[in-house]
């Protein structure tokens, strides 16, 4: 089901993860998918929206370079396929094929029902590109280091939007890229990035769509800082307030913890 955001934004929902796919509506009734997703009868399920509505796909953008984010499925066409030019190199350069996926993926219970035949299958934007090369609203790269190599947030101008990939989450606690030289300063620059955008809306890639960003961006700010101090951090994501069904993101905290630790 397509759910309106904002004027010609629609957000579609998937049930793993809470996983976000944004719809921009532009000229033509030609739309651009941010990180469509998930499962196969989800990606049906937007392709089927889509034809209800009667658009068609312009082009596709990938925030960043998790599987998925990589996502697309045949029905939705053969438009092109955007992402930064970092985000392209780490899909390029990864040795992770479709079958490690899927072996990630073991019992999860969604293994079976993932379409992967198009996975991946992304352009890289020449570097400093500053908007998404399509035919409606400007939609604006903001690029950064923090999470994934070549991170894009995405700034829907005129309409508000501030679609912010695997950062900004409700359920979520910020997640670092371990590989990264300065994951907790990579990742606070981010956010002082995120909070110069324009977004009365802000949409994660996983969890609820909110008019909360800079509330938010604090949140995420006052994580990374008890993190790098070693101190406990009051935060509703980890914990016994965690959501139902997101006990998990406690564990995640626990390994963030060691190996912050570890380094300092």
């Amino acid at each position: 089901m397509l759910t309106p955001i904002a004027e010609g934004v629609h957000l579609h929902r998937s049930d793993f993860l809470m996983s976000n796919t944004v719809v921009v509506r532009g000229s033509g009734n030609r739309v651009l998918l941010i990180d469509p997703g998930l499962q196969e009868h989800e990606l049906t399920c937007l392709a089927d929206d889509l034809a209800r509505e009667g658009w068609t796909v312009a082009a596709g953008f990938s925030t960043h370079p998790d599987w998925d984010h990589l996502l697309w499925h045949a029905r939705l066409g053969v438009a092109p396929r955007y992402g930064t030019a970092r985000c392209a190199a780490a899909v390029e350069n990864d040795p992770e094929t479709k079958a490690a996926v899927i072996e990630h993926l073991d019992g999860t219970g969604i293994a079976e029902h993932m379409s992967l035949d198009l996975y991946g299958e992304i352009t890289g934007l020449p570097a400093g590109t500053v908007h998404v090369p399509w035919d409606g609203p400007a939609v604006r790269i903001a690029e950064h280091r923090a999470h994934a190599p070549g991170h894009a947030a995405l700034v829907i101008e005129d309409r508000g939007v501030l679609v912010a990939g695997d950062m900004l989450s409700d359920v979520l606690i910020p997640m670092l890229d371990a590989e990264a030289a300065d994951p907790i300063g990579d990742y606070l620059a981010a956010l002082d990035l995120l909070a110069d955008q324009d977004g009365d809306v802000v949409v994660p890639g996983h969890g609820s769509a909110g008019h909360d960003t800079k509330e938010r961006i604090d949140r995420d700010r006052a994580y990374l800082h008890h993190l790098r101090r070693g101190t406990a951090p009051d935060d509703p994501r980890i914990g016994p307030r965690a959501a139902p069904g997101w006990e998990w993101v406690s564990d995640v905290h626990a390994g963030q913890v060691r190996r912050i630790g570890q380094e300092r």
